[in-house]
């Protein structure tokens, strides 16, 4: 896997995927930033929320459940210091779909957590405190 990032001004940088898919970071204004796109740890946040979302989605279609929208919303704190890692993440996904059974739904949170999700995984391994919930909607 490669990506590049190039620096255009001030703290803004386009950063591009070896699959040739292209983001704007930014920082804020008091770091020399014009708020132009999400800060690097917005993104390594929001990259995490995405694996994990995955993994529920692939464990949920092999399991034939009839799942119609799936939001994970994250919720995170970092050290107060330098460097300013993540120490705490919480995970609640909503579920939406037809007749869902909650035990289903808990194993692919479950096994994305566990066996599956990489960032997380590799955020955990990091010492990032990683929680998760959930809830089902019916369609």
């Amino acid at each position: 896997m490669k990506a590049r990032v190039k620096w255009t001004d001030g703290r803004q940088f386009v950063a591009e995927s070896g699959s040739g898919h292209s983001v704007v970071i930014d920082g804020p204004p008091d770091h020399g930033g014009r708020n132009t796109g999400p800060r690097p740890m917005e993104m390594l946040l929001m990259g995490m929320g995405s694996c994990t979302a995955f993994d529920i989605l692939n464990i949920l279609d092999k399991a034939r459940a009839d799942v119609t929208d799936c939001v994970a919303e994250l919720d995170a704190e970092r050290a107060d210091s330098v460097p300013s890692v993540f120490t705490r993440i919480h995970v609640h996904f909503v579920v939406t779909g037809r007749a869902l059974k909650e035990k289903q739904v808990q194993r692919a949170v479950e096994l994305s957590a566990e066996k599956y999700c990489s960032a997380s995984i590799m955020l955990t391994n990091g010492g990032v405190d990683i929680t998760h919930s959930f809830e089902i909607v019916e369609a």
